[in-house]
């Protein structure tokens, strides 16, 4: 029986067990939070995202989750700078112009602020004069800091960004810094 981990990630972790040695910085890695030996993250998530992490001790599961090909859906909640217009977020449906190509088409909705949302130490930068606001991306693709990109690309830099879902694994009822372990 597989092992598979569902780990709320937060901010500012490094979405492996092992620190880089050529930084001078202190960095966490997920090797504070996961006292589990021989799991893998199923993919990756930026340093500067937080929420959904899948690792398991299955390499089949493993490669079924992270590759691209398996097509498995993303869902992220995205808190961008400036409200964007719904002709603005149907650019990001239709598939938007990146510097490494199209994107495919994205599910993309306004949304109200999450309500299991917790605190992000440290919090965003927040402009006075600047409106936020909160939107849900669904991708099946995964680029590098592709949705940061896409936001970029329609003119609203993305503040904080938390990946919710990957296939049919949430967040739902798992605290930041903590995790579930499911077998599978």
């Amino acid at each position: 029986m597989a092992k598979l981990i569902l780990f709320n990630k937060p901010f500012n972790v490094l979405s492996q067990f092992t620190e880089n040695s050529n930084s001078n910085k202190q960095v966490e890695t997920l090797k504070k939070y996961i006292p589990i030996p021989n799991v893998y993250p199923a993919g990756r998530l930026d340093r500067d995202s937080e929420g959904l992490l899948l690792l398991t001790d299955d390499g089949r599961l493993q490669h079924k989750i992270a590759n691209p090909k398996q097509k498995m859906s993303k869902t992220y909640w995205v808190q961008v700078e400036g409200i964007p217009t719904e002709k603005q977020l149907q650019k990001l449906r239709d598939g938007i112009e990146l510097k490494d190509g199209m994107t495919r088409p994205a599910k993309v909705k306004a949304i109200t602020e999450p309500a299991i949302l917790w605190e992000r130490n440290p919090p965003i930068r927040q402009r006075k004069t600047i409106p936020d606001s909160w939107i849900e991306i669904t991708i099946k693709e995964g680029r590098n800091r592709q949705i940061r990109r896409m936001t970029a690309a329609i003119g609203y830099p993305t503040l904080r960004l938390i990946r919710y879902r990957v296939g049919s694994w949430t967040l739902d009822g798992i605290k930041s810094a903590q995790y579930v372990e499911l077998s599978i």
